[in-house]
């Protein structure tokens, strides 16, 4: 237990450096740069993300959720990455002008020659941090990704100022990925043999394939927003909603991936222990609810002082989308932890099923939500989301043998927490607008900062308070882990 929570530790240390380059991005960067920057890059995204799901076929996992790895089967996974990466370095390239064109972005060819470079450079450190997580070696892996959010996010800041534009956000993703990649292959012990065996590759192609065809899938319900909005509302608007995108995105990217990150080693290993995985889920999905669902309210109920410090005016048309943005946050940071149970437990096949139904569910939202712009897309994504998570928690739920009860229990507590927190700060405004009358400066800025530091004051002692009533089975079991690890350690 105590080796589970060092592993955390790590993890989430590791996720605090990406969280602060992404702050600095969105805050620093987003006045540095034109909202057509990140609509530029996030019309990159959509081809980069879609090659990410190739980039491994899976087999990252499925080496971590095997029941032994020899070898030989390292070996081949590792030299099978290497040729997918060149392939799809290749493929990028060739396909960027065509990419262009249908996206009517001249630009985007260049940007995406570039990122093309990335791929072949990642391959290379697939098996290497796979076995890395499959012993828990989690101080290696974060501290490389530390290293890479830091030198990423300099070498975006350098380029802006000298007015690179769109090019450095593409030099803060090649940084990044030079750096991982290369301390993570120089501190792992694994050093491939010279051999391919297709034996070996067909050990764990059921799983790696099932979870590709999962991943595309995946893909196409994530990015089909962004598809439609980048070709019929350009790349303006899609820099305003990729960027409350990106604010929704923190807690499934970030908080929850911390926890997902750290169980799948550890569930994969326990696979024969039904009652230890269900203890160990339903903790997890409390944790993820009790990160996920304050700040979530809080950005819904803060949405516009936050946009107008941190962002700027230029930023306000992200207002409006993250009012439906924000519950998509909460929602999906929750339908993200079945896929680690549904992974342990070897069912990718059900992953699939459940991929495709949230897919025509969210392309289909998405497509009909476009009738109305912008908003509607936003809009019809929340709908969209609301529908999926029904059958994807109910699922998971029966595939180790608990109730959809015992996860909306699990979850219950911290929802009605930041119901009270978002009740706090709507009764609390006019004290809040009256106290920085009197104290801010007249200086518009330092005003709304006064006012938006208070209000996240009065939120954070609100569902403090809410959590010691609703939550304090889950703080003390989180006290009674940390004094065990502290007890180890010494």
């Amino acid at each position: 237990m105590a080796s589970n929570f060092s592993n955390t530790r790590w993890v989430a240390l590791s996720q605090g450096a990406r969280v602060v380059s992404q702050l600095v991005s969105m805050t620093v960067l987003a006045r540095l740069l034109a909202p057509d920057a990140y609509g530029l890059m996030a019309l990159a995204a959509i081809v980069t993300n879609l090659a990410y799901l190739f980039r491994d076929m899976g087999t990252g996992a499925a080496l971590i959720q095997a029941a032994t790895v020899s070898p030989r089967m390292a070996s081949t996974v590792h030299w099978t990455n290497i040729a997918l990466g060149l392939l799809i370095g290749v493929a990028i390239a060739i396909s960027a002008p065509l990419t262009a064109q249908v996206f009517r972005e001249p630009q985007l060819a260049t940007v995406l020659l570039l990122l093309a470079v990335v791929f072949p450079i990642t391959g290379a450190a697939v098996v290497h941090q796979a076995l890395l997580e499959r012993d828990s070696k989690f101080a290696v892996v974060a501290g490389a990704e530390v290293a890479a959010a830091l030198v990423g996010v300099g070498v975006a800041l350098l380029l802006a100022w000298r007015g690179a534009g769109v090019f450095s956000l593409v030099g803060q993703m090649i940084a990044s990925t030079v750096v991982s990649t290369t301390i993570i292959s120089v501190r792992s012990t694994f050093r491939p043999d010279r051999h391919w065996q297709l034996a070996e590759f067909k050990a764990i192609a059921r799983f790696s394939g099932n979870l590709s065809l999962f991943n595309v899938v995946l893909y196409i319900s994530r990015n089909a927003d962004s598809m439609v909005v980048g070709r019929m509302l350009g790349t303006v608007a899609l820099g305003g909603y990729a960027m409350a995108y990106r604010l929704m995105l923190f807690p499934l990217q970030n908080m929850t991936f911390v926890v997902a990150r750290v169980l799948f080693p550890v569930m994969s290993r326990k696979q024969g222990d039904t009652a230890e995985v269900v203890a160990l889920y339903l903790r997890a999905l409390g944790f993820i609810a009790f990160l996920s669902a304050p700040l979530m309210a809080g950005l819904f109920a803060l949405r516009a002082p936050f946009v107008q410090v941190m962002l700027g005016e230029r930023w306000q048309a992200s207002v409006v989308l993250l009012a439906w943005l924000a519950p998509v946050g909460f929602i999906q940071s929750l339908v993200s932890s079945t896929g680690t149970v549904l992974m342990a437990r070897g069912c990718t096949d059900l992953m699939l099923r459940l991929g495709l139904v949230g897919a025509v569910l969210q392309v289909g939202a998405v497509a009909i939500g476009a009738r109305w712009g912008v908003e509607g897309v936003a809009a019809g994504y929340l709908v969209a989301n609301l529908l999926n998570a029904v059958p994807a928690l109910y699922f998971c739920a029966r595939q180790i043998g608990i109730g959809f009860g015992a996860l909306l229990r699990a979850i219950a507590p911290a929802v009605a927490a930041a119901v009270f927190m978002v009740l706090a700060l709507r009764a609390s405004a006019p004290l809040v607008t009256a106290v920085t009358a009197v104290t801010a400066t007249t200086a518009a800025t330092s005003s709304a900062l006064l006012a938006l530091l208070l209000q996240i004051a009065i939120g954070v002692i609100a569902y403090g308070a809410a959590s010691l009533v609703l939550l304090r089975p889950q703080l003390l079991s989180l006290r009674s882990l940390i004094g065990l690890h502290k007890k180890a350690e010494a």
